[in-house]
């Protein structure tokens, strides 16, 4: 890649079930800590970019809004809502109207894949994701995303969970390329594609497998939990 030509980063905060938030729950579901804090402020500037959904409900806290369920933004809610308000943002709508009122906001009409391509040549440093499931997704279908972070929290929001991340994302490989756990419980993996394309096929049968290993891969029940010993295969219960 061109070293003077932008990153694309989809940066994802997720609890481990690949929700990005749960009902009633505070920002990082309250299980922020000082070395991911810490982590966060020494990261280096990025352009946001976003969709309206995410501009409406993050401006919104920084004109004073305040989460449902919630009396005041906490401390490190406020630090985050300051910072992205110093930071220049690019959102993406044909609804929003100019002028935005959110400082350092730019808004983009028109193909947000195209807009963020021509970003790429003729800007440096990272562009990076905010929220904003749709645009993520759209990135990574047309192939211009160069980096995929996700930091996921210890907590499961099976029953208030919303905005599932990855439900209508393609099949993509990727190669890890940075971890790390922040205060014995924040997980952070970091990849990037494996490949260029990023539809892919699931992988077809070696035919010289035991008949009934064809078998199953051929009726798509390759997501089967099963051990193979002693000369057979037995799904596991």
């Amino acid at each position: 890649m061109d070293t003077m030509a932008a990153e694309v980063l989809v940066d994802f905060i997720t609890s481990l079930d690949g929700y990005a938030s749960g009902e009633g729950w505070p920002g990082f579901w309250g299980l922020e800590g000082p070395e991911y804090l810490a982590w966060l402020g020494e990261q280096p500037e990025v352009t946001y970019l976003m969709g309206a959904n995410t501009y409406r409900l993050m401006s919104g806290f920084a004109a004073g809004i305040v989460p449902e369920g919630q009396d005041e933004l906490r401390k490190e809610e406020e630090e985050t809502v300051d910072e992205l308000t110093k930071a220049r943002k690019i959102v993406f709508s044909s609804t929003l109207e100019e002028p935005l009122k959110w400082a350092n906001s730019t808004l983009v009409r028109g193909d947000a894949v195209e807009a963020v391509r021509k970003l790429k040549e003729t800007e440096s440093g990272i562009l990076s994701t905010i929220g904003s499931l749709s645009l993520a997704r759209d990135l990574i279908r047309a192939g211009v995303v160069d980096r995929f972070r996700v930091v996921m929290f210890p907590v499961i929001t099976g029953a208030t969970g919303s905005e599932r991340i990855y439900d209508g994302y393609p099949d993509v490989a990727l190669d890890m390329t940075e971890h790390r756990t922040f205060d014995g419980r924040i997980q952070l993996v970091e990849y990037r594609p494996a490949c260029s394309s990023t539809h892919l096929s699931p992988p077809r049968p070696d035919r010289s497998l035991r008949p009934e290993l064809v078998q199953m891969f051929d009726s798509g029940r390759t997501s089967a939990l099963m051990t193979v010993a002693r000369g057979r295969v037995s799904p596991l219960p």
